[in-house]
């Protein structure tokens, strides 16, 4: 069952960070990212947007909704869970190093999925969910509904999907959401894990798809990296900029350290230094993709 204390969480959140109007920057912020929304954390003002408000596929962005619901629905994460098989993986690859029948408890499979984004981990979480993944499933969209993500639809819980849509400022409402579960902050920026399985015995290694969480001059204090060609490169992190939490939702750019470039254009840009420009070759991506739209 969803707990009434969501909404009371988030109101929490918007105290929190800087106001809009006392970081209005001067420069233009070249971004590589089609879509993006960037905010002090749980502020409704964003410092900047550019297609803030169009509706596009989130990839592994998901899984930060299917944490909260998992942490939300007060199940054990102690309770051991068993590997089995994704029933569809919607014509993707999705090639997983856990074996069928390992048994792993849940805050483990949550450590798998936030910090490197396992597929077959996250379908674990939804499978052994009351009522098993439609009943999961239901559970995002009305967790969404809860929050105000008008604009956001889920229709598995991986990411998997190209019908899991949102917009980048329905993912600053999400972001603040799930910011309040340090849980979900802890794992999501652990850069790397050695996962050690008793049933059957094998040990693997994991490392954080975003290399900032093991780079010591940045502070990120949340993070999730998604991608599907038809999302591009998505990034949701929070990190420490001149002592503030500020929240940066990024979608759909070209190449996979790409949305960490647009992070750096964002961490001078709020320095007031010069952001830097975008590589020719992620800016005629973003370019063919704003095309297309017309």
């Amino acid at each position: 069952m969803l707990r009434a204390g969501l909404k009371p969480l988030l109101l929490t959140c918007l105290l929190l960070g800087w106001s809009s109007s006392s970081m209005a920057r001067n420069m233009e912020l070249p971004l590589a990212s089609v879509y993006a929304a960037i905010a002090p954390l749980g502020s409704d003002e964003p410092l900047f947007s550019q297609r803030a408000d169009h509706v596009v596929p989130i990839a592994s962005l998901t899984k930060l909704m299917t944490a909260l619901v998992i942490l939300e629905s007060g199940l054990p994460l102690d309770e051991t869970l068993e590997i089995g098989r994704i029933s569809n993986t919607f014509g993707k690859n999705s090639p997983s190093r856990l074996r069928p029948g390992t048994r792993v408890n849940r805050l483990d499979l949550m450590r798998m999925s936030l910090m490197s984004s396992e597929n077959l981990a996250t379908y674990t979480l939804a499978a052994n969910y009351p009522g098993g993944v439609p009943a999961f499933v239901s559970a995002m969209n009305a967790t969404a509904a809860l929050l105000g993500m008008s604009q956001t639809r889920f229709t598995d819980p991986t990411g998997l999907s190209p019908d899991n849509i949102s917009t980048a400022r329905d993912l600053l409402i999400l972001t603040a959401a799930v910011y309040q579960y340090p849980v979900i902050r802890d794992l999501s920026v652990q850069g790397q894990a050695d996962m050690h399985f008793r049933s059957p015995v094998y040990s693997l290694a994991y490392t954080n798809t975003n290399p900032l969480t093991r780079n010591e001059n940045w502070n990120v204090l949340l993070s999730k990296t998604g991608y599907l060609s038809e999302a591009g490169r998505c990034l949701i992190m929070v990190a420490e900029i001149q002592g503030q939490p500020v929240a940066m939702v990024l979608l759909d750019s070209e190449g996979l350290r790409t949305p960490i470039g647009d992070v750096g254009r964002i961490n001078r840009w709020l320095r007031n230094q010069p952001p830097g420009e975008v590589p020719v070759a992620a800016a005629e991506y973003a370019r063919s993709r704003i095309q297309a739209m017309r």
